[in-house]
């Protein structure tokens, strides 16, 4: 289960910006913090293509009922790859408690100690805090560790590596063109 939702900011020159959250609720771990002066459903479909890309989709993804979440763009593609959808209700924060929550500590944790002078700033600095939040920051909720600590990654095999210690007949069968 997904959660998103947005938090709304101003830079030093009193321009609006918002800033997408996608979270894990299972994980705890912020998938996506991406500042936006504006957000369409096209670039909502898109920064979800490539979480879905870089993640498996999620069962089921939670938001409220703003108009960039129930966009027909965003509604019919989430149908099609198969995330069943859930709006809370209006005016009903509490319903969607994880990302609220993560809303919350964004807001105390950065939002509010700093001035952010370009949204090119903003991006910057949000991207330290969500790397801090995933990999640094404990969690009571995870018994006081961070939901996405630094793992060892294995590097890539080149593809078609494996064929080259197979049997000729084998390996001209696995080859893939």
């Amino acid at each position: 289960m997904w959660s998103y939702d947005f938090v709304e900011d101003r830079t030093h020159n009193g321009r609006r910006y918002r800033i997408l959250n996608i979270i894990d609720e299972c994980s705890r771990e912020c998938l996506a913090t991406v500042p936006l002066r504006r957000s369409r459903s096209n670039d909502m479909v898109d920064l979800l293509i490539d979480l879905f890309i870089e993640h498996e989709p999620p069962g089921h993804i939670r938001s409220d009922n703003g108009p960039e979440f129930v966009a027909n763009a965003v509604r019919e593609w989430l149908g099609r790859v198969g995330a069943i959808t859930f709006y809370i209700e209006p005016r009903s924060p509490w319903e969607n408690g994880y990302i609220e929550s993560f809303n919350a500590h964004l807001r105390d944790e950065l939002l509010n100690g700093e001035i952010f002078y370009s949204l090119e700033e903003v991006k910057a600095v949000t991207g330290w805090w969500r790397d801090h939040y995933n990999r640094m920051r404990p969690h009571s909720s995870l018994q006081y560790r961070p939901p996405a600590p630094e793992t060892i990654r294995m590097p890539a095999w080149p593809l078609g590596s494996a064929t080259l210690h197979l049997p000729a007949r084998l390996a001209s069968e696995a080859h893939i063109n």
